[in-house]
């Protein structure tokens, strides 16, 4: 059986990682900049993707990596999840990083690209919808395709454009993939519009790609593999993002019902307060637990991760979202105010909820993983 819980490595870096955080992002500076162009905050990536070496984590030390592991990478992520950090750690240093690695070992492009990842001197961006999910075949149609994805695999002769795409306003390199295969192509070569998204500390945009740009990674079925990697392991350390997103909410909760008196009393002595703390307490463990096997399960390269992964994206997705929402609604009339991070949670969790597949879908991924169909 797997130990799931956190080694003495992991919590380092935990404790590294919310030492930059805390001092270069915090939720101040955050409600400052998410009014700005770019939510990003200046040096920070720099910070934790090349000084740390945190965005190398999934790299092997052989491409320029650390060699680390999954497990690692979704420390980092849990602390992300906790500040509602604008990076593109999930989609450039996991997703990006995984769908590179399933062709390193063919492609001298593709190690190429993956040794600039490792360093954190570049940013590359998987051009697919934000939503779309790990378990459908984009090439098929049929009850588990997953139309956004598909859309994505488009002529080579003709220029494709895709909706939605997370940060590709920061990407360096997009990896766009196409009929033909999967390329590389410079963001400077392709036309990057910014959309309005709910959650303002992950831009999303939309990417327009030209026929014939690019170098050419992999062709269609090696492609689609290593997308579907990609997606999977971005999927599956998104619970970890959303366990530590969680995790901040119920502790500001506590924190905010402590200090806050009605009546003499602090409002968090209240019966029916402490019943609902107590509920979220509860659902926490449940989603730590389910977040740990799922990074656990991509780590050892489980065969069961795809099924770790959809247990887990069905449950902590909707735990987040009910701490967020009880968040904003027991810190009373300042939890709805705009000076308040409690919304920056509420957004965070909901987009999250839709990201790389949503709870519906991952539950239909559950229904056929284990030959239960659902109810038609």
């Amino acid at each position: 059986m797997s130990d799931l819980l956190y080694s003495e490595t992991e919590d380092d870096l935990r404790a590294a990682v919310r030492s930059l955080l805390t001092d270069r992002a915090g939720h101040q500076e955050l409600l400052g900049r998410i009014e700005t162009d770019s939510p990003y905050v200046p040096g920070l990536w720099k910070a934790l993707a090349g000084d740390m070496g945190a965005a190398g984590l999934l790299v092997p030390e052989k491409l320029g990596g650390q060699g680390a592991s999954h497990r690692e990478a979704a420390v980092v992520l849990e602390e992300l999840g906790r500040a509602a950090t604008p990076a593109p750690y999930l989609t450039s240093a996991v997703v990006a990083t995984e769908t590179l690695l399933a062709l390193a070992g063919d492609s001298a492009p593709a190690a190429e690209l993956l040794a600039g990842l490792a360093t954190g001197g570049t940013v590359a961006v998987l051009a697919v919808p934000l939503t779309a999910s790990p378990y459908a075949d984009p090439a098929t149609a049929g009850p588990y395709a997953d139309p956004a994805t598909a859309s994505s695999y488009a002529d080579p002769a003709t220029a494709s454009t895709v909706t939605g795409v997370a940060d590709a306003v920061a990407a360096d390199v997009l990896l766009v993939p196409r009929a033909d295969g999967l390329y590389a192509v410079p963001a400077g070569e392709a036309t990057v519009e910014p959309q309005t998204p709910l959650d303002l500390t992950r831009p999303l945009a939309r990417v327009t790609t030209e026929a014939g740009t690019g170098t050419r990674l992999a062709g269609p079925d090696e492609a689609r593999a290593a997308v579907r990697r990609g997606l999977l392991a971005g999927a599956g350390l998104l619970a970890s993002e959303q366990l530590g997103l969680a995790e901040w909410c119920l502790e500001e909760t506590v924190r905010h019902t402590r200090e806050r008196h009605q009546f003499n009393r602090p409002v968090g002595s209240f019966q029916a307060l402490k019943h609902r703390m107590a509920q979220l307490w509860l659902d926490l463990v449940g989603a730590r637990a389910a977040a740990r096997a799922a990074a656990d399960a991509l780590a050892t390269g489980s065969p069961d991760a795809p099924l770790t992964v959809a247990v887990a994206q069905a449950y902590c997705s909707k735990v987040a979202v009910r701490a967020a929402e009880e968040c904003v609604q027991l810190h009373g009339g300042i939890g709805m105010t705009w000076e308040h991070p409690a919304h920056l949670a509420l957004k965070r969790a909901k987009s999250d909820q839709l990201a790389l597949g949503s709870a519906g879908r991952h539950q239909d991924a559950i229904a056929a993983l284990v030959d239960l169909p659902a109810p038609a």
